[in-house]
């Protein structure tokens, strides 16, 4: 399970001295244990690797677009620290689609719904997110999605 390789990275870091990494790591497990709290009076529970993915994936979005608004105001030095976080999160999630694989699995399920127009970008985003959603970076994908049914 995902959640069990977070925290041997955890040990590992400890082990280390690698206080960076070990920063991120405890950063990560204190997201999931948020979910986890959020989710104790949810009426169905998702499969666990799935809600770590999810975690994770918000948690790599996030991380995105700070290092972007810190270059754009001049703050290379917590760019830097927020691209470390970054790449230690993003060794947990599971290898991610290319581009060529996705606009394939966006042309598929464009097929099999029989989408035609920007009136169904709903269906076809539901439909992805639901077949690949844990190794799609679903920003990038809404707008292959979008040009694909323009």
């Amino acid at each position: 399970m995902l959640r069990d390789s977070i925290k041997a990275a955890q040990v590992s870091a400890m082990k280390a001295g690698d206080k960076p990494r070990l920063a991120a790591v405890r950063l990560i497990l204190a997201k999931i244990k948020d979910r986890d709290i959020e989710l104790r009076t949810a009426a169905s529970l998702p499969d666990d690797d799935e809600l770590v993915i999810d975690v994770l994936q918000k948690m790599v979005k996030q991380r995105r677009e700070s290092i972007q608004l810190f270059e754009q105001g001049g703050r290379p030095e917590k760019a830097a620290e927020e691209q470390a976080e970054l790449e230690v999160i993003e060794t947990f999630l599971p290898a991610q689609l290319s581009e060529e694989e996705t606009k394939a699995a966006i042309e598929a399920i464009k097929a099999e719904t029989g989408a035609s127009g920007m009136k169904d970008m709903g269906k076809v985003m539901a439909e992805l997110k639901a077949r690949h959603g844990t190794v799609l970076d679903m920003s990038k994908a809404s707008g292959w999605v979008k040009a694909a049914l323009a």
